[in-house]
């Protein structure tokens, strides 16, 4: 069972901390992503786990064993964790085939109680005792054969790494990783130097090759996309600092605050200033895009008091473990975008009645009948769907029209807000309210 798991674990150089008193349970056999925009602590956090970078404290298990705490003064060497990476850079030897690329690493193992079964799988048992031995010819010949099978390179085993493609060479950088047998396998953006019809299919082969394998992967990526179609679950870091720890669509349609509304969507979210309180009733009587009242209703009761006092509880519990030293913004109220044709300075001092409104572009619905007017300001069409950019006097909002549907700039239409997938945040701490449904009032 290769469950890994960090506690408390930070990563600083001096004053700077790369990641920050993060804790993350990682399943066995799960599929995670370690998202979020360059400098955010994802790699960093990923060469702590597989050895190549040291903590300076915490403690990580892998399988049940500790590889480091520092507490305790252990930390176990990178070779001695069973992890396999795989690099941006696939770093072939480009002097040897394919056969003799995957089968480099294992001439080096040297174990007791090492044996291959006839499916070229290897088998560790410490417990037999015994010298420890390497392995013979024959028996890295089936490992090959088995690992080359799984990502269906078995015609390339003759030809070298600047005879294949760009897709080939992934294929062999994988098999070379997953030969050893790791536990668990780390992924660095290992996508990013392909096209993007061929990064597509190799999120498809990375899938199955994930069920097939049967052990734990671990992915960083910024590619968002990448992220929600590949995880079991996402890890959103942001500055060092844990954002979201959940499965794809929690984070899509529930995220925590607004900076992970904004970073997991394409096309992003729509966000609206919104002014306005609670009704008796639970709903909130909203002012927004300038000129239009709204309800926004919750999916579950809200009472907005309480909520505020158990969110300042939350952030003051997090400011206290704040070191005066640390020279990054940490976990402060994220500055999300407002759309609008021409900006407008907003230097307002916020209090507890002003909102932020999420909308995903696609529940922005243009219909006949829509309370909202608005004109046409772009239309993108890509055949199966529209992205429709909509000017509602100087703001700006996204749609997603699906169908082969035209539309001119300049041309006048109607919308409205549908189904129950909005988002309500506060303006002063930037954490999620609730989500719901917001209707318009004409």
């Amino acid at each position: 069972m290769a469950r890994i798991e960090l506690t408390h674990v930070t990563k600083r150089w001096g004053g700077f901390y790369a990641v920050d008193d993060l804790d993350l349970l990682i399943d066995d056999n799960a599929f995670v992503t370690l998202l979020g925009p360059s400098g955010c602590g994802k790699t960093t956090t990923l060469r702590m786990i597989a050895g190549l970078e040291t903590p300076t404290t915490g403690k990580i298990t892998i399988d049940g064993m500790t590889v480091f705490d520092s507490d305790a003064g252990i930390n176990v060497p990178a070779n001695k964790r069973r992890v396999g990476f795989l690099f941006q850079n696939y770093a072939l030897w480009p002097n040897m085939t394919v056969f003799q690329n995957i089968a480099f690493g294992l001439s080096n193992i040297k174990e007791p109680g090492l044996s291959v079964t006839p499916e070229g799988e290897i088998v560790r048992d410490p417990k037999a005792g015994g010298a420890a031995r390497k392995l013979t010819k024959e028996e890295i010949k089936r490992i090959v054969a088995r690992v080359s099978a799984i990502v269906k390179i078995e015609p390339f085993m003759d030809r070298y790494p600047g005879e294949l493609s760009g897709g080939q060479q992934q294929r062999v950088a994988i098999a070379r990783t997953l030969a050893p047998g790791p536990k668990v396998l780390f992924m660095d953006e290992p996508l990013s130097n392909l096209d993007a019809k061929l990064r597509l299919e190799m999120r498809s082969e990375l899938q199955r090759l994930h069920l097939s394998t049967g052990s734990t992967f671990v992915y960083v990526t910024h590619d968002q996309m990448e992220a929600m179609t590949l995880a079991t679950r996402i890890c959103l870091i942001s500055n060092g600092v844990l954002q979201q720890y959940d499965e794809p669509l929690t984070v899509y349609n529930r995220p925590n605050n607004t900076f992970v509304a904004d970073f997991v969507g394409n096309p992003a979210i729509n966000f609206m200033n919104a002014r306005g309180r609670q009704q008796e009733d639970g709903s909130f009587r909203l002012r927004i895009l300038g000129e239009y009242d709204a309800v926004f209703t919750p999916t579950e009761r809200v009472l907005v008091d309480s909520w505020y006092a158990d969110a300042e509880k939350k952030i003051a519990a997090f400011e206290a473990k704040v070191r005066p030293e640390v020279k990054t913004n940490k976990d402060v109220p994220f500055n999300y975008p407002v759309a609008m044709v021409q900006d407008i300075p907003d230097d307002k001092t916020l209090d507890r009645e002003d909102w932020a409104l999420g909308v995903r572009p696609e529940f922005v619905s243009i219909c006949e009948d829509g309370p909202v007017e608005g004109e046409v300001f772009s239309a993108m069409p890509t055949g199966m769907e529209t992205t429709v950019r909509i000017r509602v006097g100087n703001f700006l909002l996204t749609s997603v029209v699906f169908g082969g549907v035209t539309y001119k700039i300049g041309e006048k239409i109607r919308l409205r807000f549908s189904g129950n997938g909005a988002v309500l945040f506060s303006r002063v701490n930037g954490r999620l309210v609730s989500t719901g449904t917001v209707e318009i009032r004409r």
